[in-house]
């Protein structure tokens, strides 16, 4: 079984690439710092390749994917779409370069994987996608706003792609993280609830991809918190969420 995951330097991407080498995957790992991806390789304990390469570039996502499929003997199984950026964001202070950098990274980073991996899949009437999007597409977040939108655009993206490609025999899953100990968090100076570790989380997401789940999305408590919230009235959702709008971050550490 060979599969790739984009954004594998860090985080729940490298947390996942010992996950499921462990289970016997062999990888192609797909990140901008090549200086991590070759340490990691080194650390797992299955056949896997480092793929040096920016997400936003589509050309170079599908030299990428040819080369990982060269060295590991065959077209990918599983991809998974991993790669996503978080800055802080507030309507008051709106950059348009932080909300273009998360949009070509969170979403044409996935439409990019997506380009290069499913006609191969298609074909060969087999295969699983799967993205990493968040329980923070579920609803506007303040502070979070342009991130909220990526997600909630790869979660719609991936529920439609879903049932278009199940005549193909392609799966698609749609994994939805709360608060999770990566780089990307490092930058919140506020109290995240349930927060879990990579490694918890790739194992949750790791027996989601196994059983071919539609949606795996975690912890409980959080995901039954925000599917309440979308039902809530917009009125309701403003004054809940309206102190939200002065929580602070660390925005050195917003980018990964």
């Amino acid at each position: 079984m060979r599969a790739i995951i984009t954004g594998a330097s860090s985080g729940i991407g490298a947390a996942l690439a010992h996950e499921l080498a462990r289970r016997g995957w062999t990888l192609g790992l797909l990140a901008r710092r090549a200086d991590l991806l070759d340490a990691l390789v080194r650390e797992l304990p299955a056949k896997s390749v480092a793929l040096p390469c920016d997400v936003t570039d589509a050309a170079a996502v599908r030299e990428a994917v040819k080369r990982g499929e060269e060295a590991l003997g065959g077209p990918f199984d599983l991809a998974v779409a991993n790669a996503g950026v978080s800055v802080p964001s507030h309507a008051a202070k709106f950059k348009l370069a932080d909300a273009e950098l998360m949009t070509r990274v969170n979403i044409l980073g996935m439409f990019h994987l997506f380009d290069a991996v499913i006609p191969s899949m298609i074909e060969r009437r087999s295969g699983r996608f799967a993205g990493i999007a968040s329980i923070a597409g579920l609803r506007g977040l303040p502070t979070s706003s342009v991130y909220s939108a990526t997600k909630a655009a790869m979660q719609a993206f991936l529920e439609a792609s879903r049932v278009e490609l199940r005549p193909y025999g392609v799966g698609v899953t749609t994994v939805n993280p709360g608060f999770v100990i990566t780089p990307m968090t490092e930058k919140n100076r506020f109290k995240m609830p349930f927060l879990m570790t990579a490694e918890e989380a790739a194992r949750i997401i790791a027996d989601g991809l196994e059983r071919g789940a539609r949606v795996v999305e975690f912890p409980l408590p959080t995901s039954l918190l925000m599917r309440m919230a979308r039902f809530l009235p917009d009125a309701v959702w403003d004054r809940a969420t309206g102190g939200y709008s002065k929580r602070k971050v660390d925005s050195e550490k917003a980018k990964r």
